[in-house]
């Protein structure tokens, strides 16, 4: 059981984010004002144009707000420079996406290993150890070796995980980790993502247009028009068919 936990990992206030092509400026995010504390798994909905694509940007520090705070364990990460903002992502923040975005003709144990090489604070000689844990920690022992087309989508999904892993993040973003598989691996992905939550304590963010998807997690913040419309606790939490694999 993971530790409970007061302390926010995330603090947003007044969030906003405008686009401008030259002619008029399009809102996609109106103010919003939330927290996250360690370890928890959120999931965040909403209809397309809602602006979950646009928060989950700015909370992965991919872009920055028009205005707006957002503190990251206490620091104000809006009034970083562009090299704090990439090492701050490098060493805290793991990204799992709906695409799998895997390196072509390229191994398993590469594609893993890919986030160590921006990485200044891990030793080479580390590499191969730390993708190896990974790689194991989600049940692709046996794959490790094998070019990422040779996986079933559900395996690459997998893969995109352990990728997200190998730096030991303090905080995983999976948008639509779900979204191209078939409702088993689908099952078997959550899986994963919520043993790393309840048994690692990892803090997750969950992007995801799909209610089923969103309930494995403890809270679901819904968003409107880019505003949040409901910010609520799962009372029936969900739990994948397939077990987590340590």
């Amino acid at each position: 059981m993971k530790p409970e936990t007061i302390e926010n990992i995330i603090s947003v206030k007044n969030l906003k984010k405008s686009y401008h092509d030259g002619v008029e400026a399009t809102t996609a995010l109106a103010g919003v004002t939330f927290d996250v504390r360690k370890g928890e798994f959120v999931a965040i909905m909403g209809p397309s144009g809602s602006g979950k694509s646009t928060l989950l940007h700015l909370l992965g520090l991919l872009d920055s707000p028009t205005s707006g705070t957002y503190h990251f364990n206490g620091k104000n990460t809006t009034t970083f420079s562009g090299d704090q903002l990439a090492d701050l992502r490098n060493r805290e923040l793991g990204f799992v996406f709906q695409a799998f975005n895997l390196l072509a003709r390229t191994s398993v144990l590469e594609n893993v290993k890919l986030p160590l090489i921006y990485s200044e604070n891990i030793p080479e000689s580390e590499w191969n150890a730390r993708a190896t844990k990974a790689i194991e920690a989600v049940g692709l022992g046996h794959r490790i070796n094998h070019d990422q087309s040779e996986l079933s989508g559900g395996e690459r999904q997998r893969v995109a995980i352990a990728r997200a892993l190998v730096t030991d993040p303090e905080i995983i973003f999976a948008d639509e980790p779900t979204g191209n598989l078939d409702s088993k691996s689908g099952k078997n992905v959550m899986s994963i993502l919520q043993g790393l939550n309840e048994k690692e304590g990892k803090t997750i963010i969950l992007i995801t247009h799909e209610t089923a998807t969103a309930e494995h997690a403890e809270r679901i913040i819904r968003l409107l028009d880019g505003e949040i419309e409901t910010d609520t606790k799962v009372r029936n939490r969900l739990g994948a068919d397939a077990e987590y694999v340590k």
